[in-house]
């Protein structure tokens, strides 16, 4: 029994490591915010879909790529029309196809083309950001954790989308002692996953962006742009979560019928059976 308490308290610490090594750094777990699409029954609210896309599109797509999700998806899934999508992509540029002098010219974008990235490669893009390339956002909200420590995470979940909403909207003024070890160029985040000095100031302000469907004196709070835009990346990680969901939900209807039909059969075979 003792070797049992001694290895649950070991399985314990090891788990709360991160935590702990993390706090140490400075770091904080994500914000707890709550949203549509969690849970087993969860969705995506359209409409904060469409405010979060354009977030992404006048304030994200300056400086990330989200080079695994194309235009079309946005119809597909409802946030808006097909014409819609077309008009939207073709705001965008990409590049077309070689001329007969073998020049590639630019062209507005199609629906069926991907996001495309704001610079024309990496040296570019590290160029223009103080030599860090942004990060896709693709899969930024899967790939970021918001939530730290093994049981924190089995309980809370990964908190991706808690993370970019932290992150987006969680800029601080540093200490007097941290403004002493600020290094140039850097600001200070402590939701921040590589330490609390991040290189890419504040993104967002009050009012920054218009919603198309809002009054034109509405004023989009920091928090509300923060979180429209991390919906929008949870969906873009992840655009079959509510087809998934479905299926899953009709798999468990289905394999509690045929555990019934099952167990009826069971006790007409073995009925007369002692």
């Amino acid at each position: 029994m003792n070797k049992l308490k001694v290895l649950g308290l070991a399985l314990l610490a090891c788990a709360s490591l991160p935590s702990v090594v993390l706090a140490n750094e400075g770091q904080r777990d994500a914000k707890y915010i709550s949203y549509s699409f969690e849970g087993p029954f969860g969705t995506f609210d359209r409409i904060q879909l469409q405010h979060g896309y354009k977030v992404y599109k006048e304030v994200c797509a300056n400086c990330h790529a989200m080079s695994l999700v194309s235009f079309r998806n946005l119809s597909e899934a409802g946030i808006f029309t097909e014409e819609q999508v077309k008009s939207l992509a073709a705001e965008f540029k990409v590049l077309g196809e070689p001329g007969e002098d073998g020049t590639v010219a630019e062209r507005p974008a199609l629906p069926s083309d991907r996001f495309p990235s704001p610079y024309p490669n990496d040296k570019a893009a590290a160029n223009a950001n103080g030599g860090a390339i942004p990060p896709d956002m693709s899969l930024i909200t899967k790939s970021r954790p918001g939530w730290y420590g093994t049981f924190n995470q089995l309980w809370n979940g990964i908190g991706g989308p808690q993370y970019v909403y932290s992150v987006v909207s969680g800029y601080e003024e540093p200490s007097a002692e941290l403004t002493k070890e600020q290094p140039e160029g850097k600001y200070y985040n402590p939701y921040f996953s590589s330490g609390h000095w991040i290189g890419m100031p504040a993104p967002l302000s009050e009012g920054l962006v218009k919603y198309d469907d809002k009054p034109d004196e509405y004023k989009t709070t920091i928090e509300e742009m923060a979180r429209d835009v991390s919906v929008f990346l949870a969906w873009a990680a992840d655009p079959n979560m509510e087809q998934r969901k479905q299926t899953g939900f009709m798999v468990m209807i289905y394999l509690a019928v045929l555990s019934v039909l099952l167990y009826l059969v069971k006790q007409k075979i073995w009925r007369d059976q002692h």
